[in-house]
Order: C-alpha cells, then sequence, then structure tokens
C-alpha cells in the first residue's frame, strides 16, 4: 500500500484545497476508438503544456543554456552563467556547481487552476543535476514567487532527490510536488505561469544535463464525492509485466520502509518494462542477489524523495520513467474510464492513483489512503483490468475490478474515511509513460486526452 496512510503533502493538501480532475476529451476521430462517456460527463478542466521541440526551447529565455535539435530536442548548458555554493540539506555537504537558466515563456491556462503540477524528462549524467520552479500571476494580477517543484538527479551520489517545504506566500503553498491554492472558495486561481530550469554541473567539467520535455499540468473542479458514469466502449487487455510490492517488505527501509510503500515505483517499473525499457545487471549490482525482482528495489531507491521520505512524489517516478532510453513520462489527470480506454487502444497503460475504503472496491481487500494500480485494459463487461502491486505475490497482480467503483474511487475528489472524517479523494491523477516518438495512433490518444 501507499505511504500516503501516514500523514502526509496528500492529507494536508485535502484540507487547504478542492483537488482537480479533467473532464472527457474530445473524440480521436479514430475508427476503433471507444464510444464517448455520457452526456453527463463534465467538460474538460485539465491544461497541459510542455516544452518538447526545438522551437519550443529556443522560444524560451536562456542564460547560459541553449536549444539543441536532433531525434529528441533539449536544452544543456553552453557557458554557465555563474558559479555557486549548495548546501545539500539531507547530507551537510556543501559544493561548488556551475550553473545555467532556462526560463519558458509565460503560459496562459486555459482552464484558471487550483493546483498545477510539473514534469520534467532528463538525462544527467553523475555530476550534474537541476532544479525546475514555477512562477505565475493569479486570477487578481498578483504574482506568486518562484516557487521549487523540484530538485532532481537521476542518481544520488552528487545530490539528494528532493522536494522542498515550507513554501507559502498566503495565497498558495507546495505540498511536496503540488502548488495549491490555499482557498479554492475565495474564488482565486492560477491564471498563468512560467517554467525555470536550472542546469548544474561540477565546475571546469564540460558535464551538462540534457532536458527533453518540461511543462506543467493545471487543473480546476468543483468538489464531489460520486462522478458520472462513463459507458463500456472496449474490451482489450495490454500485456504488462506484474510484480508485487509485497513481496519486497523489509527489503531497504531506509527507502520509505521497504516494500510495504513501494506501490508507486513498482507500478512505474511495470510499465517501463511493457515498453522494454531494462537495467543492466551493472545497474542492478548494488541489490542483494537473493531478492527476487531487483529492479523493483532499484526503482523504490530512484524515485525516493529525500524530504518526503517517500517513493510517491509524482513527478519523480515520471522522470525516473524517461532515464529509460526511448521513454517519455508526464503526470496529468484524466476525466473517465473513457480516456483510458483511447489509450488502452492505443497500446499505452496507465498508472492511477486512488483513496477507498475496503469496502468500496470489491474484491481488493485492503482500504487505502492513497494507492498507485496500473490499468492494463478492460472486460467485455468494462470492468477495470488492473495489476494491483498490493498483491501477495506476482502471479496475483492481475486483478479485475468492477467499472463503477473502480471509476468512483479514482475520480471523486472528497470521500469519507474509516472515521467517518471528509477528506481528500485523489481526483483522477494518473502517470503516463509513452515513447518519445509516439506512432501516429499513440499522438492521436495521448491528444485526445490532452497530453500532446
Amino acid at each position: 500500500m501507499s505511504r500516503a496512510e501516514q500523514p502526509s503533502r496528500r492529507t494536508v493538501l485535502a484540507a487547504a484545497v478542492t483537488a482537480a480532475v479533467a473532464g472527457a476529451a474530445s473524440p480521436a476521430g479514430a475508427a476503433d476508438e471507444p464510444a464517448d462517456a455520457t452526456a453527463d460527463t463534465p467538460a474538460r478542466t485539465v491544461d497541459n503544456r510542455a516544452w518538447t521541440t526545438y522551437t519550443d526551447w529556443r522560444t524560451g529565455t536562456a542564460t547560459g543554456t541553449r536549444a539543441v535539435a536532433g531525434k529528441r530536442p533539449g536544452i544543456v548548458i553552453a557557458t554557465p552563467a555563474g558559479i555557486t555554493d549548495h548546501t545539500d540539506p539531507h547530507t551537510g555537504r556543501t559544493a561548488r556547481w556551475e550553473y545555467a537558466t532556462w526560463t519558458s515563456p509565460v503560459h496562459r491556462l486555459g482552464v484558471p487552476a487550483t493546483e498545477a503540477i510539473a514534469s520534467w524528462n532528463a538525462r544527467t549524467p553523475d555530476g550534474t543535476w537541476l532544479q525546475i520552479e514555477l512562477s505565475g500571476t493569479y486570477s487578481d494580477g498578483t504574482a506568486t514567487p518562484w516557487y521549487v517543484m523540484g530538485r532532481w538527479a537521476a542518481g544520488d551520489q552528487d545530490i539528494r532527490r528532493t522536494s522542498v517545504d515550507d513554501q507559502s506566500d498566503g495565497k498558495s503553498s507546495v505540498w511536496t510536488d503540488t502548488f495549491a491554492i490555499d482557498d479554492p472558495a475565495t474564488g482565486l486561481r492560477l491564471a498563468s505561469y512560467r517554467l525555470r530550469l536550472t542546469l548544474y554541473r561540477k565546475p571546469g567539467t564540460k558535464l551538462t544535463p540534457t532536458v527533453w520535455r518540461a511543462g506543467a499540468m493545471g487543473s480546476d473542479v468543483p468538489d464531489r464525492f460520486t462522478v458520472p458514469a462513463s459507458a463500456p466502449g472496449l474490451a482489450r487487455e495490454l500485456i504488462v509485466p506484474r510484480y508485487s510490492q509485497e513481496i519486497h517488505i523489509g527489503q531497504y527501509p531506509e527507502y520509505d520502509n521497504g516494500g510495504e510503500a513501494w506501490c508507486s515505483p513498482t507500478s512505474s517499473q511495470m510499465i517501463i518494462e511493457y515498453w522494454g525499457g531494462r537495467l543492466t545487471r551493472e545497474q542492478l549490482a548494488w541489490v542483494d542477489p537473493s531478492f527476487a525482482d531487483p529492479q523493483v528495489c532499484h526503482a523504490a531507491r530512484f524515485t525516493y524523495d529525500h524530504q518526503y521520505e517517500g517513493c510517491g512524489n509524482w513527478p519523480f517516478n515520471a522522470a525516473y520513467a524517461a532515464t529509460f532510453e526511448g521513454l517519455q513520462g508526464v503526470v496529468t489527470r484524466l476525466g473517465s474510464l473513457t480516456d483510458v480506454e483511447r489509450l488502452i487502444a492505443a497500446g499505452i497503460p496507465a498508472i492511477t492513483s486512488q483513496s477507498f475504503l475496503e469496502a468500496e472496491l470489491t474484491g481488493a481487500g485492503y482500504g487505502t489512503a492513497g494507492h498507485l494500480m496500473t490499468v492494463i485494459g478492460f472486460t467485455a463487461d468494462g470492468d477495470v483490468i488492473a495489476n494491483d502491486p498490493n498483491s501477495p505475490s506476482n502471479e496475483a497482480v492481475r486483478r479485475v475490478y468492477k467499472r463503477r467503483e473502480w471509476e468512483n474511487i479514482w475520480l471523486r475528489t472528497k470521500r469519507y474515511n474509516a472515521q467517518g472524517k471528509v477528506v481528500s479523494g485523489t481526483g483522477g491523477v494518473c502517470y503516463l509513460y509513452f515513447p518519445a516518438s509516439p506512432t501516429p495512433r499513440q499522438r492521436a490518444a495521448l491528444a485526445a486526452v490532452g497530453v500532446l
């Protein structure tokens, strides 16, 4: 199960802000796409913007960075803008770093947002790392501070991968990986934003991070305990590797209490391997050879957020996926299982976040304040086929859950916990991992759910 059973930024956020969900996407137009959801499905309330092309990178403001073309355009350090000292709060070590920055143009949100979550895809060789920040303008015309949305490296030798706590200006706050308006009931929203990337490297070297994708998802939706039902439209199952987090209980407890809380990296590893991502023997050499599925231990270590003290940082999981050649990853929100059907029809599984009481999901056998699973298909009746890592063995990971129950526990923004208190639902949060060069069909499905 997820670390979200413990008090976390998910719980704190629930008390302060409406979780936002995406509504139904417009049809993609493919003849074999599933039917749209029922007419009661709300309009889309999510805005995704990502900078990925050579033209995108050229439109930003570069201070010491340059855009690079090629099969996967990005930005790199050209001539550093300066040198700075950085003290890692998790090791106490101070080191000098050359740095350069890239700042995006202002993006005006089509959906003025109560929340925003950044995503990035990058390569950070040893001796490099990056920081991503968000700054915006509120709907009342005032400005936010520059908020740190993550300090990240693919490895963990130079810095400790981390979110940054205690960021607030009295109107909004950052809770681990999520920018949130403190009191959405006032009507205040985030109207626009910019992202700033700072790339770091050891002085005197030619090393550089390469960032291929940077973007954010903004969203806003009214509170709701139930969501409209979508009509089944697809029967298909993708063949996705099955891994249990439970067989890792007690292993590497320094990474969020071992496998007991590894639902997010376990789900990530399943989808990475579905797309052909593999770890080498050298990469896995640090894992105890007596442990089964060492790649799950690896995923936990390299998604771990040292401030949050957990492996469930959403953008860190997406960034980890993108360290595998030919993959990219984003965090978004979807609006119905019709959206997921579109993706499954194009061969794209989805990692979803949901919270529920045991009685609310038939066959689960547990309740959770937050848990990640992988949707891999739908039965002929429209029920959800999921790889659920909270299973006693790899063989038991494949589950079938009732469509109506699943859709509601995933998309609602409010729910009652075991004590009868009103707490947050996860609001349709979803990780999508897909090829860096999608096929036309994949591209159409991703565009239909607002990602490309």
